[in-house]
C-alpha cells in the first residue's frame, strides 16, 4: 500500500544544540517542512535576539537542497517582560513555551506562580502570539500520574477563562481528560499528540519481550505513558478528523549512555521515524485517510499559516530502525531502535 500526502509539519520539537543538534536536525528536515522548536536550552532562549541565533544555528544544520523551516519559540519565566513580546512578534516568533518549574527536562527557570505572568500572557493575547504549555502541576504530594489532570483541573481551566482571546496548544497530552478538555474547550485552545503516547502504555517502560519484567529507559518520557484507556482515548482524538488535534513529536534527543543512567533522562527520540510511527498508529485503527489532516494541515491552520506544497510517501514496507545513531561525540538509541517497522517514508 502507497500513502501519498502534503508535507507535514512537527508542531513541538527538541534539536538541542552544537554537535549534538547538527546530527539530529537531518531526521526531522527530511520529513517535515516546518517544525515548533521548544526553546528549554540551558541557559533558556528568552530573548528574541537569542531565538534568532538559535534558528540560524538549526538552519546551519539542515542538509544542502533541504527545505526546513524552524519556528521559533520563547521560554517563558517569572521575569520574561511584556514589551518582549511585541519584538518577539515582529521577528517571526510565534509562540511562548510554559513549563511549570521543574516539570520536566531544562525547566528549572520555568513558572512558578501564573500570576507572576498575566501581563505577559495580555500582551501575549493581543499580539496573537500563542501559548505553549506543558500541562502538569509539579507538586511533590500529586501522584506523577495524575499531574496532568490536576494541570487541568486547577490551573488551565483559570487560563482558558483570564485570557480568553490566547491561542493554547495543550502540548502532548497523554490522558483520556485532556483529550476531553480540549475537544470541549472551544477554537481557541487544541493539543499536539506524540506518537509513542498513541502506541503504548505505561506497561512499556516495565516489560520487555514476551512480556518479562525489564526497565526500559528508552521508553521514560515526561509526561509520562499512561494507562491503556489514556492511549485510546488520545487515539480516538488524533484519528477523529478534529481540526484541533495536531501532530507534535516531543522527539527528545539524550545520548544512550544518560538514558540509561541511574537518574536516566526522561524523552524519547522518534524523529529518525515519526512518520513511520503514525502511519503504524493510525493504520492500527483504520484511520490512514485522516492522517494527513492530524500530520499535514490541523497544525497549520491554527497557528495561521500556509498549507505546505509539496508531499511526501509512506509505503507499507518492512524496513529495521537503526539500534543508534550518531549524537555529537557519543550516540542515541532511537524509539524502537533495531526493530523492524511496517511503514516507510520516501519523498516525492
Amino acid at each position: 500500500m502507497v500513502l501519498t500526502m502534503a508535507r507535514p509539519d512537527d508542531w513541538h520539537l527538541h534539536v538541542r544544540d552544537g554537535a549534538a543538534m547538527a546530527a539530529v536536525v537531518p531526521h526531522s528536515a527530511r520529513q517535515f517542512a516546518r517544525a515548533v522548536i521548544m526553546p528549554n536550552l540551558k541557559p533558556p532562549i528568552t530573548t528574541t535576539a537569542q531565538a534568532l541565533a538559535y534558528r540560524e544555528r538549526i538552519l546551519r544544520a539542515v542538509p544542502a537542497g533541504v527545505r526546513f523551516e524552524p519556528l521559533m519559540t520563547l521560554y517563558l519565566t517569572d521575569n520574561l517582560p511584556a514589551d518582549e513580546i511585541a519584538r518577539a512578534r515582529d521577528a517571526g516568533i510565534v509562540a511562548v513555551k510554559l513549563y511549570p518549574a521543574g516539570a520536566t527536562t531544562n525547566s528549572d527557570a520555568g513558572v512558578t506562580d501564573l500570576r507572576k505572568v498575566h501581563a505577559t500572557l495580555e500582551a501575549m493575547q493581543r499580539a496573537g502570539l500563542l501559548l505553549l504549555v506543558h500541562g502538569e502541576v509539579t507538586d511533590p504530594g500529586i501522584d506523577i500520574f495524575d499531574r496532568e489532570k490536576v494541570f487541568i483541573d486547577t490551573r488551565l481551566a483559570a487560563l482558558r477563562r483570564d485570557f480568553p482571546a490566547l491561542k493554547i496548544v495543550v502540548e502532548h497530552i497523554t490522558t483520556r481528560e485532556a483529550a476531553q478538555y480540549v475537544a470541549q474547550a472551544g477554537p481557541r485552545t487544541a493539543a499536539t499528540i506524540t506518537a509513542h503516547h498513541l502506541l503504548y502504555n505505561r506497561n512499556a517502560i516495565f516489560m520487555g519481550a514476551n512480556a518479562a519484567p525489564a526497565l526500559r529507559p528508552h521508553y521514560y518520557c515526561l509526561p509520562l505513558l499512561k494507562r491503556e484507556e489514556d492511549r485510546l482515548a488520545l487515539l480516538a482524538a488524533a484519528t477523529s478528523g478534529s481540526a484541533r488535534f495536531f501532530l507534535g513529536t516531543d522527539s527528545a534527543p539524550h545520548a544512550a549512555h544518560l538514558k540509561e543512567h541511574g537518574a536516566g533522562c526522561a524523552g524519547c527520540y522518534t524523529a529518525l521515524s515519526a512518520l513511520e510511527l503514525y502511519a503504524e498508529a493510525f493504520d492500527a485503527v483504520g484511520a490512514l485517510d485522516r492522517l494527513e489532516g492530524f500530520a499535514s494541515h490541523h497544525g497549520a491552520d491554527f497557528y495561521g499559516l500556509p498549507r505546505n506544497r509539496g508531499s511526501v510517501v509512506l509505503r507499507r514496507e518492512a524496513w529495521t530502525l537503526p539500534e543508534t545513531v550518531p549524537f555529537g561525540d557519543t550516540t542515541l538509541k532511537p524509539l524502537r531502535g533495531g526493530e523492524t517497522l511496517a511503514w516507510r517514508l520516501y519523498e516525492q
